[in-house]
């Protein structure tokens, strides 16, 4: 979900649009210029001009659905990093995940219900508008009044991660105290779900012959069966994590090099003989950044030889630092919230290790190969 662009802050929550909100939004337009009532009334530009209003309105209602999840995660010290509109809706990046069941509970039901309370706003609008003859506004509520209704029914789907089946697997935790058998309960749901969705795409698509519909159907089920897996694996890290400390996890060869060394040198000398992306910036035993592939590929080969570490290092105030005794769990869960990949481990002012998001699943996979 890293494609697309900022368009600001709500709450101090950065609000992305992904590039395939552009399609669902030029697709709910123009259906709703068909949907409106008495075309032959009302001109064709305002009729474009009350579907691109629906279709503001829809996003703000999606927003406001993701800001009622975000505001409970904040008032329960979970941080939010973002809130991105897609093709599917919206989505409310967390960072990590809730520690007690109700708080989960909490956290998944306030979306869907707010989106009802956001449908019951919008069909008290339209009978007003109804019955003041203002009919093509009046449409224009009613459909928002039922898509809303229709977001909360497609969000209660107990298919992890939709919201219903974060409840569902929130109740399952609160059933049996095991977090971890929730979410593989939850999972496995989810995916189920996925599945019967891209049967009924092909069913509809080959019997009724409605390829759009099915392809629609079929997509949404492959999302869903996507989402569920990539979500399980994510909460087994983390599950996987709990326990260990930075000082288990980090990586103690670290290369080192100054800041003066240029690029085409750092890749000539380095990077090619050692395979490593890596590189801790010291000078005079002082740390003063780091190095990876992704910078030096921000800068043209031609530029190698007269650019230096310095120029494109990320300097030490502004790196994401781990201290030895602090549990794993908690590191990986700032690299998520800062989109890093690597925290260098400081103890006493000296770097000790780093901790590498590859090293991570590198050090689980070796546990999990032992049996341990």
């Amino acid at each position: 979900m890293k494609s697309g662009f900022t368009l600001g802050k709500i709450f101090g929550i950065p609000l992305r649009l992904h590039y395939t909100w552009f399609l669902i939004f030029v697709l709910i337009t123009f259906s709703l210029v068909a949907y409106l009532p008495l075309p032959e009334v009302y001109p064709l530009w305002q009729r474009i001009a009350f579907g691109l209003a629906a279709s503001l309105l829809f996003f703000t209602s999606i927003i406001t659905h993701e800001l009622a999840h975000s505001f409970i995660a904040v008032r329960n010290s979970i941080p939010v990093k973002s809130i991105t509109l897609f093709v599917f809706g919206g989505v409310s990046q967390i960072t990590k995940e809730a520690t007690r069941p109700n708080t989960e509970l909490l956290m998944a039901i306030v979306g869907p219900l707010s989106s009802l309370v956001i449908a019951g706003i919008f069909y008290v609008v339209y009978l007003l508008l109804t019955e003041a003859g203002e009919l093509l506004a009046a449409g224009m509520a009613q459909w928002l009044a039922f898509i809303n209704v229709l977001l909360a029914a497609f969000n209660l789907i107990p298919g992890f991660p939709l919201d219903g089946g974060r409840v569902f697997r929130s109740i399952v935790w609160l059933s049996t105290g095991n977090y971890r058998r929730a979410t593989r309960i939850s999972t496995i749901v989810g995916r189920v779900i996925g599945y019967l969705f891209i049967a009924g795409g092909i069913v509809v698509m080959f019997v009724t012959h409605e390829w759009i519909s099915g392809l629609w159907l079929a997509f949404i089920g492959w999302f869903l069966e996507n989402a569920a897996t990539t979500s399980y694996r994510q909460a087994l890290l983390r599950d996987a994590l709990y326990g260990f400390t930075a000082r288990d996890v980090m990586n103690t060869d670290c290369p080192v090099i100054s800041h003066k060394v240029s690029l085409d040198q750092l890749v000539q000398d380095y990077i090619l003989h050692t395979g490593r992306h890596c590189f801790i910036v010291v000078e005079e035993g002082k740390l003063e950044g780091i190095v990876t592939l992704h910078d030096i590929k921000t800068v043209s080969q031609e530029r190698w030889s007269t650019t230096s570490v310095k120029e494109i290092m990320v300097p030490t105030d502004k790196l994401k630092i781990a201290c030895p005794d602090q549990d794993a769990l908690s590191v990986f869960e700032q690299m998520d919230e800062g989109n890093v990949n690597q925290m260098p481990v400081i103890e006493e002012g000296k770097v000790i290790g780093m901790v590498a998001r590859d090293g991570l699943i590198h050090f689980l996979r070796i546990r999990g190969d032992l049996g341990i």
